[in-house]
């Protein structure tokens, strides 16, 4: 695994958008990183950037009470790392306001969830932003149960590793593969250095064919 340093989650959360980084990710052959378009921020206007931490939930047996691995892969959680939630959007919640508060003590990056969160008028008003399919109150003791964690995951056509590079605000939830990470923040930085060129001289009269006669950008 490459562990993506300090530096590089620095140059992401300093305005580089999924948007940049999801076209960039298209001219190096992986285009299949989004998540699926449900998966939203709570709280509008949130970005995430941090580390995958992904895990795994199924659905439980009914007379079974506990929460699998849940816990200790919460308890896990190292600063800047999202807590990835692979569970193909189970009739719960897979998020409340205790874990909010415990990825918070953990230094967490953020949450994005397979799925729905709870408590969401307190997790809303938390500094730790969460990415879910929206809210919904019913719990999953007895529902679900996480069998394993800091393992490959898939959410729909996406696959997650530990380590990988995970970009949310309100355009998405991007998967940026560790390998690739540097090369594609660089390349995104040079697009969007380009985009403010290309935007100026549109403002100055150039029009949408020139600009993309000119730049291949648009």
């Amino acid at each position: 695994m490459t562990r993506l340093p300090d530096t590089l989650l620095a140059t992401v959360r300093d305005g580089l958008s999924t948007a940049q980084l999801g076209d960039v990710l298209d001219t190096l052959g992986r285009r299949h990183q989004f998540l699926p378009p449900s998966i939203r921020p709570a709280l509008p206007g949130a970005t995430l950037v941090g580390r995958a931490m992904p895990l795994l939930e199924i659905a439980a047996a009914p007379d079974e009470r506990s929460f699998g691995l849940m816990f200790e892969a919460l308890d896990s959680l190292q600063a800047d790392e999202v807590y990835v939630a692979a569970a193909g959007a189970p009739p719960f919640a897979l998020w409340g306001e205790l874990m909010n508060t415990r990825a918070l003590t953990r230094g967490a990056a953020g949450a994005v969830l397979d799925g729905y969160m709870r408590d969401s008028r307190h997790v809303r008003a938390m500094a730790l932003p969460v990415f879910a399919r929206g809210s919904y109150a019913q719990d999953q003791r007895g529902r679900g149960r996480v069998i394993a964690y800091r393992e490959p995951v898939r959410i729909a056509d996406v696959a997650i590793r530990p380590g990988d590079l995970i970009v949310g605000d309100d355009d998405g939830v991007l998967v940026v593969p560790s390998e690739v990470a540097e090369e594609c923040a660089g390349m995104a930085l040079e697009k969007r250095h380009t985009e403010t060129r290309i935007a100026r001289e549109i403002e100055a009269g150039l029009s949408t064919t020139e600009a993309f006669d000119k730049y291949g950008v648009m």
